[in-house]
């Protein structure tokens, strides 16, 4: 049976909502902005989701790991769904305001989640729309 590709993407709202490149016209969209936003801290504005200060900010000063355990939840009933029915595509994505802290590390923690509980039956592809365009660099604003 052919594995369920899922792409896990991180996104702007101020681009809008990425397009479903499979034509299937579909898949989940998790808004990061009620999540308090490192972004406003002078300190935080040319870091992203991936730095250590970020990552322990959001997980020691913010509900993102309840958000994300019930993001977890509705994707595996989806992911355990999509594999027994044959299904061969998934878009999750996750924004926030820029696109830079928030939803990089929800995304992130999102396909690192699907990877290690579906390691055989799916392929995870991990897209930073944003952070990709600005090749990483980040310029205080």
């Amino acid at each position: 049976m052919a594995k369920l590709n899922i792409n896990v993407r991180s996104f702007s709202y101020k681009r809008g909502i990425p397009e479903d490149p499979s034509g299937n016209g579909g898949g989940f969209v998790f808004d990061c902005r009620g999540i308090l936003n490192p972004g406003r801290i002078a300190q935080f504005k040319t870091k992203t989701g991936r730095d250590q200060e970020i990552i322990e900010y959001l997980e020691e000063n913010t509900k993102m790991s309840t958000f994300l355990e019930c993001a977890y939840e509705m994707i595996d009933i989806t992911i355990a769904d999509f594999i027994e029915r044959g299904f061969t595509n998934l878009e999750i994505n996750f924004g926030c305001t820029g696109g830079q802290h928030r939803s990089v590390y929800a995304a992130d923690q999102m396909a690192k989640h699907i990877q290690e509980k579906y390691p055989v039956d799916t392929h995870v592809h991990i897209i930073h729309l944003i952070q990709e365009e600005k090749n990483w660099i980040n310029e205080t604003y």
